[in-house]
């Protein structure tokens, strides 16, 4: 049976479990047409790009599916008639990807480094890495001075 990777988006106003509920109907259409659901994310409420039916945010679920294309083919259409549903994409794949998701990746990475660019152990949006902490900076009094610096530059320069 064909591979597929569908990924839907639902609106910011449902709840959770409401996602999760929409989940659960579109896998036991996939399920009572002869398919199996390999894996299922939830990735969460996340910005969307651009505003979609006026909505800003949508709850994002990715489904791995072994299924035949008449069982992908109904779920789409459900999802297309479901007012809960802003998007959806269903890919046919050659293979299942081994583990989790980029997206559950990189958000396992962001818990793990305390947040979203906090403070602690740095990590923020515009860091670089290679720049020493405030408290790791010379001095005003330790810093050479302008004279110096156009002195050093000039010699630099080979004037």
């Amino acid at each position: 049976m064909p591979l597929y990777e569908s990924v839907f988006i639902a609106r910011q106003d449902i709840s959770s479990a409401q996602a999760e509920q929409l989940t659960t109907e579109f896998s036991e259409v996939i399920t009572n047409m002869g398919g199996e659901i390999k894996n299922t994310e939830f990735w969460g409420l996340r910005s969307l790009s651009y505003k979609i039916k006026k909505n800003r945010k949508g709850h994002y679920v990715l489904l791995h599916i072994e299924a035949p294309a008449e069982a992908i083919t109904e779920m789409e259409r459900l999802m297309r008639l479901n007012e809960d549903v802003l998007r959806y994409i269903s890919l046919r794949l050659e293979e299942l990807p081994e583990g989790p998701s980029a997206i559950v990746l990189a958000k396992t990475e962001r818990t793990d480094r305390g947040g979203r660019g906090g403070r602690p152990g740095g990590g923020g949006r515009f860091d670089r890495g290679d720049r020493p902490e405030r408290g790791d900076r010379p001095e005003r009094g330790d810093r050479p001075e302008r004279g110096d610096r156009e002195q050093a530059s000039s010699e630099a320069q080979g004037d």
